[in-house]
């Protein structure tokens, strides 16, 4: 079989009421800041909380009656592992799942949870593959593969359907990769209902495996990425040889890039993404220049992303901002000091957090006392603000980072 419109159009059909057609939103107040007229793709709203229930589904209902009597098997970070295991429950096929030791813990459960035998194995995906070929070669369970699959790309492919029929005059669409599945499918399927349309995909600069892979240049993935669920070693060779004719560019974000993503798409637009499903946000605002005045896409292809994860990263966003400040205020030790500086930082509308006393340190003065505060804030002028009030009254005060330990 060969990935065209026609098989993606059957793929639609096949998984149509079994699978969500999520969302497709203008981000206005994105728009708006980025000079662009920007639509989110919301994958993050499928059952599963990613795009992946699409390929899995399709190539799924693709298996004979014996090879569903022999179970299936995947290997996953934690997207793919949740699509197979949620269809997999729904028809009565047996799957077992191997994911990698370093996958998020609520993706490990919420797939446990779907029934699948889940066997944790290695740091990354390309560790994990190891295990799957062991129980293929013992038991003849079916594989899965989440990107290298012709009726997986497919089923993904059905994604570009959608947003074309919404929104049939884009000028652009951005997609995050890791093994390039999602991207593969999507652009052929976009650019057979708009020939002259452009297609970008985003990697984590720590896994640039398919832009490397395309440029023949050394593999050189590898490292701790937010976007763990595009942190792939080796791309597909069905979806490089698609990428390849089809795909303009393919951009890299770091680390910060994907963080700030995150917090934009929560703050900005309501919108909760895990890092992988960040990153088209994240090279849309590094790149925002090429899309200004355009009509662009990106998929917000997952949303599984870590309750502590996003916790914080919310945090370090307030620090980040201003709007979260630790205060270090150093005085002689007397009655009724901690009640002066309270009020003090409630006249300036500062609100206290939390409250670190300290008097018994060696290198604080027998005779004096520090006394930390966490106060949240409005923004920079406001933090001014209680400084010098605190200054004011003959109270030694700095700001320390949101990350010292001094």
């Amino acid at each position: 079989m060969t990935v065209t419109i026609d098989e993606i159009r059957k793929a639609a059909g096949e998984i149509h009421g079994e699978v969500v057609r999520t969302p497709f939103v203008h981000a206005k107040r994105l728009s708006d800041i980025l000079g662009c007229e920007l639509y989110l793709k919301l994958e993050s709203q499928q059952y599963s909380g990613s795009f992946k229930d699409r390929g899995a589904l399709y190539r799924i209902k693709n298996l004979t009656p014996e090879q569903r009597k022999k179970g299936v098997i995947a290997m996953s970070a934690g997207n793919h592992a949740q699509g197979v295991a949620l269809h997999a429950k729904r028809l009565g096929i047996p799957a077992t799942i191997v994911m990698p030791e370093t996958a998020p813990f609520s993706k490990i459960e919420r797939t446990r949870a779907l029934g699948a035998k889940v066997i944790l194995s290695g740091e990354t995906l390309d560790d994990s593959r190891k295990v799957v070929d062991e129980i293929v070669a013992r038991d003849g369970t079916i594989f899965i593969h989440p990107y290298d699959d012709e009726y997986v790309i497919a089923g993904q492919g059905t994604i570009g359907l959608e947003m074309l029929e919404d929104q049939p005059d884009l000028d652009a669409i951005v997609v995050p990769i890791g093994g390039g599945g999602i991207l593969s499918g999507i652009s052929i399927a976009s650019q057979a209902l708009k020939p002259g349309i452009k297609l970008y995909g985003v990697e984590a600069n720590l896994f640039p495996s398919m832009s490397q892979a395309l440029k023949h240049q050394p593999a050189t993935s590898g490292g701790s990425t937010m976007a763990d669920g595009i942190a792939v070693k080796e791309p597909g060779k069905l979806t490089r040889e698609i990428i390849d004719q089809r795909v303009e560019e393919i951009f890299l974000v770091d680390e910060s890039q994907i963080e700030t993503a995150i917090l934009t798409l929560v703050e900005e637009q309501k919108v909760v993404s895990e890092g992988a499903g960040a990153t088209g946000v994240a090279a849309i605002i590094a790149n925002a220049d090429k899309f200004k005045g355009m009509k662009i896409a990106t998929v917000i292809c997952g949303g599984n992303i870590d309750a502590r994860m996003l916790s914080g990263l919310l945090m370090r966003g307030l620090m980040r901002d201003n709007r979260l400040v630790r205060i270090r205020t150093e005085m002689v030790d007397q009655p009724g000091l901690l009640a002066k500086i309270s009020r003090i930082i409630g006249l300036t509308r500062g609100n206290i957090i939390d409250v670190m006393h300290q008097r018994h340190y060696y290198d604080v003065p027998a005779k004096m006392v520090e006394i930390d505060f966490i106060v949240e804030t409005r923004d920079q002028a406001h933090v001014d603000e209680i400084i010098t009030k605190l200054e004011e009254e003959g109270i030694k005060t700095r700001i320390l980072s949101s990350r010292s330990t001094d």
